[in-house]
């Protein structure tokens, strides 16, 4: 079994896959059954110095995604002060606490949750993207001493420039992404948003965002020296893969925690080991930035290759084709004169029978 255990901030994960801040760590009670359910650390509820008026309906599912009109906490701060923080004390697992949103707010909760921290996530999903407001944010957590986690919302043109900045002004890691949006769905049944807010509009997260975060973990990891947790559409441990590979130092799961429960932590990290025992790595360790370290190299593209053995004639990569460039015979064959070599048909393929790179 490879090792799966990473540390960063002085905090030591038995496995990089934790909860994010939302409906799966709503309270103590929640937070546990993470805990039990493998989670490797633990990252509690956003906090405000109110508690959320949360519209309902919140949730919904979506083809391909998630939307949400959750806000943070609907907990008032002494609940989690007095009661929720010391119970996640006793999980023996990392403890990150979640917090928002402007300096002003954040100096009236800081000093009470720093007892019950390892570190701090600064969520700055409603601040605006001004910088400054956000820096002002993280000053405020870093009164403490602890280590602060600067959480990005997406959208920022210069998320690398932006993340360099918070980086020169103490920011001791980065949580990438929030949910995206506003985003909008209408029930064609009734012609009504389903969201429960007063616009309709809801948040988008899930499976749909991962190439989002993905991109967003790619580009702060390259540019800054501090640890980077990646979040946003990890549904299974391949997915946990892809995103260390960008530069996570360890992932954040909440979406899929909400559709298939607490275990999913355990199994995600199951996973994982099961792919780095496949692919000859010893510890995750090995994984985290590897496409970063490998930007460079060039990627030299055929035509598609077909294992006959493998292709199962489907015709899929036919129907497909923008190109007509494939055909079965009974087999797929590849005509190399009308081919572009576009890639669909890789990724098209049910049992990866087809190939395009040298």
């Amino acid at each position: 079994m490879a090792n799966l255990k990473v540390s960063f901030s002085g905090m030591n994960f038995i496995n990089p896959i934790m909860p994010a801040a939302g409906p799966p760590v709503r309270d103590a009670e929640c937070i546990k059954a993470c805990a039990e359910g493998g989670a490797g650390g633990l990252v509690t509820k956003t906090i405000s110095t109110v508690g959320a008026d949360v519209p309902i309906p919140c949730m919904e599912e979506l083809k391909g995604g998630f939307l949400n009109t959750e806000l943070w906490s609907e907990l008032p701060p002494e609940r989690w002060f007095e009661v929720e923080y010391k119970k996640c004390r006793a999980y023996n697992l990392p403890v990150i606490v979640s917090m928002g949103y402007s300096a002003e707010q954040i100096l009236k909760l800081v000093e009470k949750a720093t007892p019950f921290a390892d570190a701090f996530e600064i969520s700055t999903h409603y601040v605006g993207k001004d910088i400054q407001p956000i820096v002002d944010a993280l000053k405020a957590a870093k009164s403490t001493g602890k280590p602060v986690y600067m959480k990005i919302s997406p959208g920022i043109p210069d998320v690398a420039g932006y993340a360099k900045r918070l980086e020169e002004e103490g920011a001791d890691g980065f949580v990438a992404v929030n949910s995206v949006g506003p985003c909008l769905h209408i029930d064609i049944e009734t012609g009504k948003p389903f969201m429960g807010s007063s616009t309709g509009y809801g948040w988008l997260s899930g499976k749909a965002i991962k190439p989002i975060a993905l991109r967003h973990v790619y580009e702060i990891a390259g540019a800054v020296k501090v640890p980077v947790i990646g979040v946003g559409g990890i549904a299974n441990g391949e997915d946990a893969i892809e995103m260390m590979m960008a530069g996570a130092s360890a992932v954040q799961v909440c979406t899929e925690a909400i559709l298939r429960g607490p275990k999913i932590y355990g199994q995600l990290a199951s996973e994982m080991n099961s792919w780095l025992d496949n692919h000859g790595y010893k510890d995750v360790n090995e994984i985290i930035g590897l496409a970063l370290k490998k930007k460079e190299e060039t990627r030299k593209v055929d035509f598609p290759i077909v294992d006959k053995n493998l292709c199962i004639s489907c015709g899929r990569c036919v129907i497909s084709c923008a190109y007509q460039a494939m055909s079965l015979q009974p087999k797929a064959q590849v005509d190399a004169e009308r081919c572009f070599k576009c890639g669909l048909c890789v990724t098209r393929c049910p049992k990866n029978a087809i190939s395009i790179y040298k």
